[in-house]
């Protein structure tokens, strides 16, 4: 069975590689990109009605779908640079938060880990 975040890595590898841009995928340079694509995605949900933000109109549904590629394609990215393996460090991450939020205490609220 293929990944599909390693396929995407080889890919976006490749990509960088053909055109000589790996001196420019610094992490600083990569998260600074991430952090931008990230602000352009939360742009398109700005001064929405929650119920808004839920079901997007079809034209913004394509942008909103092509800044969470840019997202992906950077945090991939940022990954590789710094040999994170990211669905390791996502389940390790979702264990840890599962200590920090005992479902006896955070079911049906949004406080934080330290105020529960």
């Amino acid at each position: 069975m293929n990944d599909p975040l390693i396929e995407l890595r080889d890919r976006l590898r490749a990509f960088t590689r053909e055109r000589e841009w790996d001196r420019y995928h610094t992490p600083k340079n990569l998260a600074m990109a991430l952090i931008v694509e990230a602000a352009e995605l939360a742009e398109h949900f700005q001064w929405l009605t929650p119920e808004q933000s839920q079901s997007p109109e079809d034209g913004k549904r394509e942008k909103i779908r092509e800044e969470l590629a840019d997202v992906l394609i950077y945090l991939v990215e940022l990954a590789d640079t710094l040999n994170v393996d990211l669905a390791v460090a996502a389940r390790d991450k979702i264990a840890k938060n599962a200590l920090k939020y005992p479902v006896e205490k955070a079911r049906g609220n949004a406080l934080k880990y330290d105020e529960l």
